[in-house]
Order: C-alpha cells, then structure tokens, then sequence
C-alpha cells in the first residue's frame, strides 16, 4: 500500500510543507492528504490590512486548490482528534483519516497569560474572522464619536502583531477623519521587546508620528467591557484605562486541538517539542511552525515567526517524503533575515541580509515589505498572483 502522509494546517508551515513535499516526492512514494479549516492560505503577517480596507481579503487569500496538486487530496474540517496508536486523525465533520506520517501544522492561538476579563473582551488577531469585526467594531465606535469625545482603541501587546494593528487603525483614521484616539500599551519597557535599540526606537517614531499613544513599563492585571486596568499590586490601585474597542496581541500558546495527543509538549505553551528535523517523541509525528519549540542547539528554538515558518516548511516538506522512502532526515536551522514592519502606510527594515544600513524606513522599507508578502504569494501559488498582490501589501 503506498505510504499515507497527512499534513494539517494551511498556515506557512503547513502549505509550504505540501508545496515542498509534492515537489520533492516521485511518482508512487506517497499519497498526501491535506487537513485544515479553512480552504484556504491566509498571508496571516498581512491579516493587519484586513483592518484598515477588507477589500484586501482577496489579496491575502489563497485557495489551496493553487497549492495543491490535483493528484492531493483535501479535506476541510477542523482536527478534533489524533489517536497516534492508531495512526488517525478526525475532524469534526466526522471524518477518520490514516496516516503513516503526520505533521502538525496547526499554528498557534492567542496567549491571555490568565488575566482576569481580558479573553471575554478583547478582539485578536489571528484570522480574516479577526481582522473583519476589529474593523465593524472600530467603524461602529467612529461613528459614535465626537471630535470632542472621540473613540478610544487600545491595543494590548506592542510586539509585531501589536504594533502593525495601531498603525492600521491609524491609516484608517487619518483616510476616514475619524475621531480616534489610539493606545498601545506595552507591559514591558518598550515597544518590540527584546530587540535592538535602533529599531525600537524606530518603531516608536514612527508610531508617535502616526498619533499613536504608546505606554510602556505597567502590564495589563485585567479588564471589564469598559476599561483596562495597568499595573496595581501592592497595596496600589492599578491604573484604569478606558476603551471602546480592545485587541490584545501579547502572545501565544499551543492550540486546544493539541491537549490529548500523546506527545511531549511543553506544559506551559502546549507547544509540541521537534528536533531539528521536525520529528517529535513520536517517530510517525512531525511538528513545524508556531506548533513547535523547534530544537535549535542549546536552550534556543526556532521564533515563531513567518520568516521562520517558510524556511523550515522547505525542509520539512522534504523530509516527509524522504521518510515515505526510508531516507534519512536533513536538519533545519533558522537563519535570520532580518526584519520588516509595517506602521500604516510606512515601514521600518532592520538588519536585513544584503542591506548596508542597518535600519532605515521611507520607501525602500516600504516597497521591501510589499515585495517580501508577494514573493510568499508567488512561491505558494504563482508569480501573477503576487504581482497582483504587491499594490495591497
């Protein structure tokens, strides 16, 4: 019986493994099945746009028919169970799938780190579903405003996610005239934390020159549906802040999906362990992108980023069908090529591979972000494709 392998996510990790896979696989070796929700890809690092003009949606959406190849098959439905004794998979359409090999490809969802009220009424950001009722919700609050009482939004987390929101909220202020003011609270020192200096301080010029309000160095310790709370403890009253629409982007941790699949998973991320090679302490289970703590030597694992998502999706296509064969497995190691986010309408580019300066903005930040979603585009799918998509980027 020719070997059955089953990807599951349409995310980066998991349409670049298809691709990679079908590419390198011969005639005969493996039959694929591709599992996920959606029909489609979603360019998630992009999903932010959605917010200022959903027009975009068709740009940012691929349907996996242009992944795919016809010999593939799909099936769409959401995993409810992966019984790895028996090597199946279930989805919530009733469906059991037999696999032989299987990666895990399932992406991440937000992390609420417990804080009292915030899950209950926070947008985030993680789909098209997102990005649409953060934009109702931001029109609706305009509309009620006054230039005297304008709108409040807040954005919790002022990392990549967090940052690229406020700018889009900021851009659809400026286009409309709305009255909005704009919050972006960051619980640690500064915005982008972690990072070089250079492009934090970057990112907040850009930011404030955008109207954006940013407050670092307080954590959000909970909200109710009419305002935040930073700081307190202590005997000290924490600080309240007030909002009509919140969106939280501080984190992430393993989908609910992963819960009862028997394979070791960090207990506080549910994130599932992988070496190098993507496998995990079951040797017929592959694990990639933000569903993996990706074993890079020493203490380090691959970031959860797209960037990484793509690299490691070649490879990991590839050992798939290198395990349909009985080959031996290649090794992954992410290789940073530098970082590009976007405010609204301007960018800012830090350390990319290539570049002589170190972090710049302006136009060649700006047309190197369109250029990087579009090259993705093009990969997955085709090259007019991501010509189409540049000007939406």
């Amino acid at each position: 019986m020719t070997t059955q392998v089953v990807v599951v996510g349409s995310g980066y990790a998991g349409s670049g493994a298809v691709k990679a896979f079908e590419d390198e696989v011969g005639a005969g070796e493996a039959e694929l099945t591709w599992i996920s929700e959606h029909d489609y890809h979603l360019v998630l690092h992009e999903v932010h746009r959605a917010i200022r003009n959903p027009a975009v949606e068709d740009s940012i959406t691929i349907p996996v028919g242009e992944i795919m190849s016809d010999e593939s098959q799909f099936v769409q439905g959401r995993v409810v169970d992966v019984d790895t004794d028996e090597r199946t998979v279930e989805t919530d359409g009733e469906e059991t799938i037999e696999y032989d090999y299987l990666l895990l490809a399932i992406g991440s969802t937000t992390a609420f780190f417990g804080i009292d009220g915030l899950k209950e009424h926070a947008h985030q950001l993680k789909s098209l579903e997102d990005a649409r009722a953060i934009h109702e919700d931001v029109r609706e609050a305009a509309g009620n405003a006054t230039r005297s009482e304008p709108a409040t939004v807040v954005v919790g987390g002022a990392g990549l996610s967090g940052i690229q929101t406020a700018g889009e909220i900021a851009e659809y202020r400026d286009k409309h005239r709305a009255p909005i003011d704009i919050t972006l609270v960051e619980g640690l020192d500064e915005v982008f934390p972690g990072n070089d200096p250079q492009i934090q301080g970057a990112l907040r010029q850009r930011l404030e020159d955008a109207g954006v309000e940013i407050l670092t160095g307080d954590f959000i310790s909970k909200a109710d549906e009419d305002a935040v709370y930073l700081g307190g403890g202590d005997d000290e009253e924490p600080e309240e802040l007030g909002y009509d629409v919140l969106i939280w982007t501080g984190g992430i941790t393993g989908q609910e999906e992963l819960d009862a699949v028997e394979i070791e998973k960090d207990d506080r991320s549910n994130r599932v362990f992988a070496e190098s090679d993507f496998t995990t302490s079951d040797d017929r289970v592959f694990a990639i992108g933000d569903t993996a703590l990706i074993d890079q030597g020493g203490d380090d694992v691959a970031p959860p980023t797209a960037q990484a998502a793509w690299q490691a999706a070649a490879v990991a296509g590839e050992n798939l069908a290198r395990a349909a064969r009985g080959a031996p497995l290649q090794s992954w190691q992410h290789e940073d090529k530098g970082t590009v986010i976007s405010v609204g309408e301007e960018a800012v580019a830090h350390d990319v591979v290539g570049m002589p300066i170190k972090t710049f903005g302006g136009t060649p930040a700006k047309l190197l972000k369109k250029a990087i979603a579009s090259r993705w585009i093009a990969k997955v799918s085709s090259t007019g494709r991501g010509v189409s998509a540049f000007g939406d980027m």
